[in-house]
């Protein structure tokens, strides 16, 4: 299925068999040679699926397969994207906190651009005061959306798996919340294939068949 018939399948009530078959047949694939994913910074491995201008379609991989990833600055962030998500295995939560722009900070804003190899992260002047807000959970079979410009923070405690659909919204920067003093760096993608790519798409097969 192209990225549209994925669309017209999550607006109304999703078939969850067609779902899953599609996804299987794309982690099957992954599981041979020859295809390449992405250990994300914020902790799950990017399975890239299709590419058209500023509309896309990954899988995303939650796993106890592979170590879990540390960000540099913190898991809250918000992206240029519009997501809409649907919830193939396990369980994936949203934490959406409060930042004030007043009052004392406990925050900075980084600005990050992704290229193709890694990520660039540079302070803004932008503090904000950080309070715990709303949380949000979604099970297996969920079609969750969550637009550009949101700060979240995604929480998942074992092993799941979504389709992820995004389009992206020109002008909408993407940001991540981090220490008051962190200085300008960068943050390396690191590639997640071979032996490595097999093992999570095998886990995420065994995660489909649960």
């Amino acid at each position: 299925m192209k990225r549209d018939e994925l669309a017209a399948h999550l607006s109304g009530t999703p078939g969850h068999g067609t779902l899953r078959a599609w996804a299987r047949e794309i982690l099957e694939r992954a599981a041979g040679p020859g295809v390449a994913a992405v250990h994300h910074p914020l902790g799950f491995v990017c399975l890239p699926v299709e590419r058209d201008g500023g509309e896309g379609v990954c899988l995303h991989l939650w796993t106890s397969v592979l170590p879990a990833a540390t960000p540099t600055t913190s898991a809250i962030h918000c992206h240029s994207w519009e997501l809409v998500s649907y919830v193939l295995f396990g369980a994936v939560g949203n934490r959406l906190p409060e930042l004030a722009p007043d009052g004392r900070p406990t925050h900075r804003l980084f600005e990050v651009t992704s290229g193709p190899d890694g990520d660039e992260l540079r302070p803004t002047g932008r503090t904000v005061r950080h309070a715990a807000g709303t949380a949000e959970r979604f099970g297996t079979g969920a079609v969750y959306r969550l637009p550009a410009g949101v700060f979240h923070e995604s929480v998942v405690a074992a092993d799941a798996a979504t389709i992820a659909l995004g389009a992206e919204r020109p002008g909408r920067p993407n940001l991540s919340l981090g220490p008051l003093g962190a200085a300008a760096h960068r943050v390396a993608r690191r590639p997640c294939e071979g032996a490595a790519l097999r093992a999570v798409a095998r886990a995420a097969l065994a995660g489909l068949s649960g």
